[in-house]
């Protein structure tokens, strides 16, 4: 199965990730978010597929370090407008076979995807 990775290429989570779907026989298309970006559309689809607050990490060190007016009233809109400008928001990894999403690499994920 073709699978789509949204992950960073430093995040050690994100490489047991594309290492575990790799052992599973996935084929993997790898989009770094901070290396390659991710537009707009690409955002919308998944914010409309598992919501903003599913996909904006608010733990992060990039969160953390916005200016205030940037966190407060978060809506669809404005979280792509911040991820589209700090693509660390986005947690990771994202994996998507263009039916199925999933975020992050806990149990749930590595069974939709049999790793």
């Amino acid at each position: 199965m073709d699978l789509t990775v949204y992950h960073l290429k430093t995040c050690d989570t994100c490489r047991k990730a594309i290492k575990a779907l790799k052992a599973a026989g996935h084929e993997l298309t790898l989009i770094d978010v901070r290396a390659d970006g991710v537009s707009a559309d690409a955002l919308d689809t998944l914010i409309g597929s598992v919501g903003f607050e599913a996909l904006l990490n608010t733990r992060s060190t990039t969160w953390r370090g916005l200016d205030d007016s940037d966190k407060s009233d978060v809506d669809a809109s404005k979280a792509i407008s911040l991820m589209g400008q700090h693509p660390t928001l986005i947690k990771r990894p994202v994996i998507t076979d263009g039916d199925k999403i999933t975020v992050g690499w806990k149990a749930d994920a590595q069974s939709v995807w049999g790793a």
